[in-house]
């Protein structure tokens, strides 16, 4: 047998993702340096999720919103894109909506933590 035939896919394992979570999403990124050479790295993104769409559909996707340096950063992921290596759940706040698109009009609302 040939070795694509023996390699074996490790499934990515994503998490119960819902709004509200503060999450770290780690990516590959591939970059081409000025001689040409192509090198691969790992980026994480953190923020919290706003807003889910399409459930666990194959088209899913989570929309990761942050502030740095005083400017909203919004990101928006496909669940299903290879080039997600690892989604980290670091706290859950609670919240009573479906979409959190008022945290981008500048409320300054802490979210409790849920316990």
């Amino acid at each position: 047998m040939t070795e694509k035939n023996t390699k074996i896919e490790t499934e990515r394992v994503i998490p119960e993702l819902k709004p509200g979570m503060s999450v770290r999403v780690y990516q590959k990124i591939k970059e081409i340096n000025p001689k040409g050479e192509e090198k691969e790295r790992i980026q994480y993104f953190d923020g919290m999720i706003i807003a889910k769409k399409h459930g666990k559909e194959v088209g899913a996707t989570i929309t990761v919103r942050k502030v740095f340096d005083g400017i909203g950063v919004e990101k928006i992921f496909p669940l299903n894109l290879p080039a997600i290596t690892k989604i980290v759940v670091n706290k859950q706040a609670k919240v009573r909506r479906a979409k959190l698109f008022f945290l981008k009009r500048g409320y300054k609302k802490k979210l409790k933590e849920k316990k």
